[in-house]
């Protein structure tokens, strides 16, 4: 609640904070991370980055202009970009992954209102309904065969590993870049044309709802692309999707789950079902494996044991009170009302925190 900062896990990978811990005392509202760095904002619109210098963590380059009015920062498997306040956009990190956006950079001096990342390449919605891309072009970073449609109207943007889905005011879905991985929705297009109000992807695969609850997948049936198995579950009342890597989980109006995709990635959530007939608020993904959060403060896992699906060990602190869940590639951590954290997974990707447990015993707000 004092802004701020405790990191734990990896140290290679953004858990060690100790070289700018003196600047993460306090202050800070919001926190963005790569593969393997992480990026905070100072409330005086400042920006501080750790970890792998890569990934994102060295920010040297540009630390001119990360001294104030930095308003949101988002990341791609190892760059970052930033909005400043004027609309404008900062990039660094690693070039081939969007860390270089020279080649777009008179279309970002102004009126940026939105950045998404995937693997290797950002998208930026701008004020006027544009978008504009960078970097590798086999990711999305390369939107030219969809251009005539993303001059206007476009409000929200999605990312899956390789792909971009990007949201348009009259409801519409326009999608590019690697068709394997969502970027080719010809399949399913007649369903696209109006009504979507969410996307969300897996590695491969994207779901879209739509304002009738109704949902709409497309691409790799492996990674959730084909939910015809539960199809009947999903002609209405969907309010939200998650993905793991391979799998999907939405929450209906009556707060029950219903899941697909991958088996092992938490698309089989048998074992638990009886749990999520009711109840669930909120769904949070690692890479193969969920959290559900239910009104009464307890949280439900399922999905692969190693990464986060079986939370057993822990199992007495997450009855009651839990408020957020958040994951990582292999791990979970699970904000409780008193401010106090929870956490399990694999040890080396966040799900040990005994390193910084007396710093976790309250006052925590937001854990990414």
């Amino acid at each position: 609640a004092n802004g701020s900062v405790v990191t734990w896990g990896d140290a290679d990978y953004g858990g060690n904070s100790s070289a700018v811990a003196a600047l993460l005392t306090e202050g800070v509202v919001q926190v963005c991370g790569t593969d393997s760095a992480l990026a905070a904002i100072n409330s005086n619109g400042s920006v501080v980055t750790w970890g792998e210098a890569d990934y994102g963590g060295n920010s040297s380059a540009v630390a001119a202009l990360l001294t104030e009015g930095v308003v949101q920062v988002c990341g791609t498997d190892k760059a970052f970009a930033a909005i400043k306040a004027n609309g404008s956009v900062v990039t660094w990190g690693d070039a081939d992954y969007g860390g270089n956006s020279s080649a777009v950079a008179a279309l970002l001096t102004e009126g940026v209102v939105q950045v998404c990342g995937n693997d290797s390449a950002f998208a930026a919605i701008k004020a006027n309904g544009s978008v504009v891309t960078w970097v590798d072009a086999d990711y999305g970073g390369n939107s030219s065969a969809v251009a005539a449609l993303l001059t206007e109207g476009v409000v929200q943007v999605c990312g899956n590993d390789s792909a971009f889905a990007a949201i348009k005011a009259n409801g519409s879905v326009v999608t590019w870049c690697e068709a394997d991985y969502g970027g080719n929705s010809s399949a399913v297009a007649a369903l696209l044309t109006e009504g979507v109000v969410q996307v969300c992807g897996t590695d491969s695969a994207s779901a879209a709802i739509k304002a009738n609850g109704s949902v709409v997948t497309w691409v790799d049936a492996d990674h959730g692309g084909n939910s015809s198995a539960v199809a009947a579950l999903l002609t209405e009342g969907v309010v939200q999707v998650c993905g793991t890597d391979s799998a999907f989980a939405a929450i209906k109006a009556n707060s029950s789950v219903v899941t697909w995709g991958d088996a092992d990635d938490g698309g089989n959530s048998s074992a638990v079902a009886a749990l999520l007939t009711e109840g669930v608020v909120q769904v949070c993904g690692t890479d193969k494996a969920f959290a559900a959060i239910k009104a009464n403060g307890s949280v439900v896992t399922w999905g692969d044991a190693a990464y986060g699906g079986n939370s057993s060990a822990v199992a007495a602190l997450l009855t009651e009170g839990v408020v957020q869940v958040c994951g990582t590639d292999s791990a979970s951590a699970a904000i409780k009302a008193n401010g106090s954290v929870v956490t399990w997974g694999v040890a080396a990707y966040g799900g040990n925190s005994s390193g910084v447990a007396a710093l976790l015993t309250e006052g925590v707000v937001q854990v990414y």
